[in-house]
Parts: structure tokens; C-alpha cells; sequence
């Protein structure tokens, strides 16, 4: 069972639990999904099944769109609603014009500490590992990158937010960090992804739902295929001793993509079978499988 599944994931569960009903659900071994979401966030969770595991960077590494609820005036330890209380401030003084202004810093390419309760690694231990054990550690700011971030509604002391962002943004640090600019604190109260690359809510399938397809025995007719999520790149078709070449992990001198700097494509076999990535290496003149998908 090779494809992807857009799940939306309810309140209250972790992203490897809803991974390990799909393992049940499917038979499947081999599962994974493509970005975390904390256990009170909903939405978007694309989960890869069989060969599509193999192509998880691909979404990991994709645009993601968020619906942020930030309540400004507290402050808390994990920047979630779920933590304890560290600060608390006078959100009174701040109106709409403000809050745009401090918006405006944070758009673009901003750096951003990751929080202590986070997946992130610290010699080798995840973050949230040391912070339940009362240890914090200091956190190396990075960049990432806000695309768009807008300011829905705006019922004091709650904002509204839509972000779309790249890897690697948290929005709990964006909110706590919209609540150090404001001089007030803040914490994110409610989250939900709306877009994961391809992937949208409106078409996402409840756990209900899919726990019912796949029980009544119609779990595929919900996979989107592989290369459903690599439509950016060119695709071609290759001969059957060129399939041959790629099943094999061998080089193909086929002609570069007409975008200038193109390093990966899509190859098919002439009757529409996909059978894998691609990477040009313009220095030898050929193209290189890196997932080869037969």
C-alpha cells in the first residue's frame, strides 16, 4: 500500500498516535507522516504509507499554512495554552494599529528560538525531554521563513492570525515573541493547520472517517498517489533499457530541464509507471536516481 493519506487530526492526540492507527488500520509497516503537530492542534496531517515514507521530505520541507489564535496578556512555559503561566501583563493599551506594527517584524526571514517544549534535539535528547525534567538549556536562534502573515480578527485580548511558513516555524515561539515586542506577553491558544503543500483541510479525512474506509475495506480509495506532491518538478519518460538503468540505481545521460539550475525530475516508464527521482549532476553530464520508487 504505497500513497499518502490527509488526515485531519483532532484536539487531544499526538501525531504518532493517529500513525500508529493508520499502521493498524492499514497492515501497512511502514508509516510516517510529514511534520508534527502538537497534540492540541488540529488539522492537516499528511501520513505516508509503504514507498511514499521515502518522499516525507518532500512535505516536510513544503509551504504550510496555519489558523493562529494568540491570547495577548500571559505568557506561559511550553507558549501554548497547555503550560504553566511565567508572565502576566496589560494588554489594555494595545489597539489594532499596534498590533499590525509588531506584526510587520515578523514577516519574511525572521530568526526564531525554538521552544524548550520541541522535538529539537540537544545532545541527542529532544528538548521537551529536559524540560519536563525541570533542565533548560540554551537554544541557538535560526532563521525561517514567514511568507504571509495576516491578522484575521482582532477581539482584544484575542488576534487572529493566518500564517503560511516554511520548515521549521513554530508558531508557538511566533506567538510568544509577538507577546515580548507588545511588552505584555503571550501564549497561542488555539491552532490549526490548514495546508500542508498540496494537502488542504477541506478535503482532509477525520480519523472517524478513516478508521470506517478502512474497516468496510476501502482504506486505498483515500491515498493520494506518490507523486502527487513532486507536480513542481519535470517529468519524463524513459525507454525500457533506461527503466532498466534506473531499477538498477544507474546514471542516464538524458538533456538538462530548460530551468536554469533544474536538479531533480520525475521519471516515468512508458506506460505511466513511476518509478522515481531523479538528481542531474551537471558536472558529469548525467542524471542520477536518488529514490528509486520500483
Amino acid at each position: 500500500m504505497d500513497g499518502i493519506l490527509n488526515i485531519n487530526k483532532p484536539a487531544g492526540r499526538t501525531s504518532f498516535s493517529v500513525v500508529a492507527q493508520v499502521r493498524r488500520l492499514s497492515g501497512e509497516r511502514r508509516v510516517g507522516h510529514a511534520g508534527t503537530l502538537d497534540p492540541d492542534a488540529t488539522g492537516v496531517l499528511p501520513v505516508c504509507l509503504g514507498k511514499a515514507t521515502r518522499l516525507v521530505e518532500f512535505l516536510v520541507d513544503d509551504t504550510k499554512t496555519y489558523r493562529a489564535l494568540i491570547e495577548l496578556g500571559t505568557a506561559t512555559d511550553t507558549y501554548d495554552a497547555a503550560g504553566k503561566v511565567t508572565r502576566r501583563g496589560d494588554p489594555s493599551g494595545i489597539d489594532r494599529a499596534r498590533l499590525e506594527e509588531a506584526l510587520s517584524s515578523f514577516r519574511g526571514t525572521i530568526r526564531q528560538t525554538p521552544p524548550m517544549y520541541s522535538a529539537v534535539k540537544h545532545r541527542g535528547r529532544p528538548l521537551y525531554q529536559l524540560a519536563r525534567a525541570g533542565v533548560s538549556v540554551e537554544r541557538k536562534s535560526r532563521p525561517v521563513k514567514v511568507h504571509r502573515l495576516e491578522l484575521i480578527a482582532w477581539r482584544p485580548p484575542l488576534a487572529s492570525l493566518e500564517v503560511e511558513c516554511g520548515k521549521g516555524t513554530y508558531i508557538r515561539s511566533l506567538a510568544n515573541d509577538l507577546g515580548e515586542a507588545l511588552d505584555c506577553g503571550a501564549h497561542l491558544r488555539e491552532l490549526e493547520r490548514t495546508r500542508c503543500g498540496i494537502f488542504r483541510i477541506g478535503d482532509a479525512l477525520s480519523v472517524d472517517k478513516l478508521e470506517e474506509a478502512f474497516r468496510s475495506g476501502h482504506g486505498e480509495r483515500h491515498l493520494y498517489p506518490m507523486d502527487a506532491i513532486l507536480q513542481h518538478l519535470r517529468a519524463v519518460v524513459v525507454n525500457e533499457a533506461s527503466e532498466d538503468t534506473i531499477r538498477k540505481g544507474g546514471p542516464l545521460p538524458l538533456e538538462p530541464g530548460d530551468s536554469p539550475g533544474e536538479r531533480l525530475c520525475r521519471a516515468y516508464a512508458a506506460d505511466g509507471h513511476f518509478l522515481g527521482i531523479l538528481r542531474h549532476l551537471p558536472d558529469k553530464g548525467v542524471w542520477q536516481p536518488v529514490k528509486v520508487l520500483v
